[in-house]
């Protein structure tokens, strides 16, 4: 039965291939979402192994960050963007998930988890989640969670207002737009927990710096942000 199955799924593969979600060519074997060679070359940041001051900037004298991890370079029209384009856009979850696996093993290196207590992923409005289907940046959660055996939850953090799109805006246009928009449900849940605040991209950071905000004003012991991949 085992056989037949590997047998059909080679047929299916040989008339229906299923591209590399970074650079489109086939998958073969046991790849999956994104090809060897891509998950090899990568565009790496290694803020896990080097402090990135540009990174650490875009919270400096805003909010008090731990640490700021980021997984990948991004850059318009590299292999990066096409990943979060397939993760935000074309329903792939499964891109976050395996991303997230990925990145959590080489945090894991660094003995990161060591360092965090729970991971909470950035939350979309019930609005924008009722149009999308999904949550990025759960699938992220997830996968991080996997690899480094540190809990996460979904529903600790909420967003409670719709806002509009942060693109084209000024940089205080942008932190104007998502100030106050999260909620702790549960404050005891993260009261002196070091908190891992996940998303997809930081570009700006004012998204990311409302939730920093909220998760301190309720007892989180210190913030770390670790997402994908920055723009820097």
């Amino acid at each position: 039965m085992v056989a037949i199955k590997r047998v059909w799924n080679d047929l299916l593969d040989l008339f229906y291939p299923n591209p590399c979600c970074a650079c489109d060519t086939p998958l073969v074997g046991n790849e999956e979402v994104i090809c060897t060679q891509c998950r090899l070359s990568l565009p790496r940041s290694n803020s896990h192994l080097i402090e990135i001051p540009s990174l650490a900037d875009k919270f400096a004298g805003k909010v008090l960050v731990k640490s700021v991890y980021t997984f990948l370079k991004f850059e318009k029209g590299n292999r990066v963007q096409r990943l979060l384009h397939h993760l935000k856009y074309n329903n792939r979850p499964d891109v976050g998930q395996t991303l997230g696996r990925l990145y959590g093993q080489e945090l894991r290196t660094a003995r990161v988890n060591d360092q965090i207590d729970l991971l909470l992923p950035i939350p979309l409005h019930s609005r924008k989640l009722a149009q999308r289907g999904y949550n990025q940046s759960d699938a992220i959660a997830e996968g991080l969670s996997e690899t480094l055996a540190v809990d996460w939850s979904a529903t600790l953090l909420k967003r409670s207002k719709f806002t509009s799109t942060q693109t084209r805006k000024t940089r205080m246009e942008r932190f104007e737009n998502v100030s106050g928009i999260f909620d702790v449900t549960e404050p005891e849940q993260i009261k002196e927990k070091r908190i891992g605040l996940v998303d997809d991209v930081v570009t700006t950071g004012s998204t990311l710096e409302s939730a920093i905000i909220e998760l301190l004003n309720n007892g989180a012991k210190e913030v770390s942000v670790i997402t994908l991949a920055a723009a820097y």
